[in-house]
């Protein structure tokens, strides 16, 4: 006998196209590339949205990897093995090409639209984004070193080969990645694990690796870029899990983390011993190739945040549209409108700037348009990561108990939500690298300078901007004022955004609660007369 009726719950957050339904998206896309075609972004945001997609993220995530070091017969292995949730996204990531098919695309926008589609996907699951952003990443740097051009071809293709066999069978690969060790972390430069020449040295060249990796992520990728001591100093090796002859390389899973979120992509502990790998560039150039994988991942990074402030905000305003309280849905409660459109400002700019900083990647032929690039993605990865768990934390309030219990997909973002911040440097490491910056190339102040100087005749972002300014200028401007200075920038470079193509009601509130002062230390504190429920129309699907 039924004891209760089911009431005032809203329905499932389902079938709907999470990029057409994303005005702030659309209207983004068409000020940075008015001409990108948009129809894969569409055609992607549909399956997105779809009940069945959306419930392999919640698969993946509640039974995660599980690692298998040896065989019945004894026989050592080291492989994880995957729920088929996990396979399922990451066919759809690989065929929607949101790995390194952008490097062999000639279409216009290759970057931007596959940036787009990595924000609009991020909404479904984020664990497995890690190793299609880290190849991503690697196929330029490979393709940079001659010898090891050919193990690119895999890596760009729109499809998913999940078997372990050499990387040149293969229909197509993925890559991870090994830098961090226990004693260094960030702190690369003390890594200890050693490589030599199995025969001659230099670029191209087999060499064998003896140490550990404290963090290796996606460990069943088909390869790895790897930072190794030789003579020289710190170098980067290409790891394949499996040789060429077919034999599996030394390739020792100690053990997977057991980690906080993400918790449907296995991070490992891994050993080498007399690892076969293949030297990128020179010896002791293994910081400058390291670096230019991680400027990708660290935008991938951003837009991943974004994506998980877009996904929790999404979810906020769906929630309060349906649920009564007191008389009324709390949509139509003012201070609820408040929050909601104070989320919906921070999702928006956070976007904004992640679209810009992809279309920098597009344009970043020229040296200008390179330290555009390289300016815009120490800021976004510094602020847009910070701001996702406060952004979380705050939507995922919204929700109530609700938010709170696992059948809701609120936790599992708010557990992803630090992690961006984490990866691929942590947030002083990027400020840090903001001032490293400014100091060492001043066209990418200049640059910009010129994104924000259509915006200085708005006379709150103009005196912000003078703040800054003052505070650049100023002799005594040392590592500790760091986040302070990539904070302004970040948010300038919103404002200015924003000022650009979003209605007025969006700019000013932004300018106002950002720039003006009119905003306090929490979230949902616009000041009065903003345009609170335009606002939130316009995130709401």
């Amino acid at each position: 006998m039924a004891t209760h009726v089911v009431e005032n719950q809203p329905p499932p957050l389902e079938n709907y196209n999470v990029f057409a339904s994303d005005r702030a998206l659309n209207d983004a896309i068409a000020y940075v590339a008015p001409d990108a075609s948009t129809g894969e972004m569409a055609a992607l945001g549909e399956v997105a949205g779809r009940g069945d997609v959306i419930a392999l993220g919640f698969d993946a995530n509640e039974h995660p990897p599980a690692l298998h070091t040896h065989d019945r017969f004894g026989n050592r292995v080291d492989e994880v093995r995957f729920h088929p949730a996990w396979h399922a996204l990451l066919s759809h990531a690989t065929r929607a090409g949101l790995h390194g098919t952008p490097w062999q695309d000639a279409r216009p926008f290759a970057h931007l639209r596959r940036a787009v589609k990595f924000y609009v996907w991020g909404q479904v699951e984020s664990g497995h984004g890690c190793p299609i952003s880290m190849t991503y990443a690697a196929v330029p740097v490979l393709r940079a070193e001659r010898e090891l051009a050919e193990w690119t071809a895999p890596l760009t293709q729109p499809e998913y080969d999940p078997r372990l066999i050499p990387i040149a069978a293969k229909r197509a690969g993925l890559c991870g990645m090994g830098m961090t060790e226990k004693q260094g972390g960030s702190d690369v430069r003390a890594n200890t694990t050693r490589a030599e020449p199995a025969a001659a040295r230099g670029p191209g060249r087999e060499y064998r690796l003896r140490g550990h990796k404290w963090f290796c992520s996606a460990p069943m990728s088909d390869a790895f870029l790897v930072l190794a001591q030789t003579g020289k100093g710190l170098s980067c090796f290409l790891v394949p899990r499996v040789l060429p002859d077919g034999t599996r390389n030394a390739f020792a899973i100690a053990r997977l983390k057991d980690k906080l979120g993400n918790r449907s992509n296995a991070s490992a502990e891994v050993e080498f011993d007399s690892t076969a790998g293949w030297l990128i560039g020179g010896e002791g150039e293994g910081l400058a190739r390291i670096v230019e994988m991680v400027n990708s991942t660290r935008l991938d990074c951003a837009i991943g945040s974004a994506a998980l402030q877009r996904a929790a905000l999404v979810a906020a305003i769906h929630h309060a549209t349906y649920r009564r309280a007191f008389g009324k849905t709390l949509i139509e409660h003012p201070l609820m409108q408040n929050v909601l459109a104070d989320l919906a400002l921070e999702s928006e700019a956070a976007m904004a700037l992640c679209v810009r900083i992809a279309r920098a990647v597009d344009d970043s032929a020229g040296e200008e348009r390179a330290a555009l690039r390289r300016i815009g993605t120490a800021l976004g990865k510094y602020y847009v990561c910070k701001r996702a768990p406060v952004v979380v934390g705050e939507a995922l309030e919204c929700l109530g108990g609700n938010g709170y219990v696992e059948e809701s997909v609120m936790p599992r973002l708010y557990r992803e939500a630090p992690l961006n911040s984490i990866w691929e440097g942590s947030g002083n490491i990027n400020a840090l690298d903001v001032l490293r910056i400014l100091r060492k190339q001043p066209d990418a102040l200049a640059a910009w300078r010129d994104e924000v100087a259509p915006a200085l005749a708005e006379p709150r972002i103009a005196a912000h901007a003078q703040r800054l300014e003052s505070e650049l200028r100023d002799p005594a401007l040392g590592e500790a004022q760091a986040r302070d200075v990539a904070e302004r920038m970040a948010q300038l470079w919103q404002a200015a955004l924003l000022l650009a193509y979003a209605p007025a009601e969006v700019s000013d509130a932004f300018v106002a609660s950002r720039m003006g002062g009119e905003h306090g230390r929490t979230l949902g504190t616009l000041p009065a007369g903003t345009a609170l429920r335009t606002i939130v129309e316009r995130a709401a699907i």
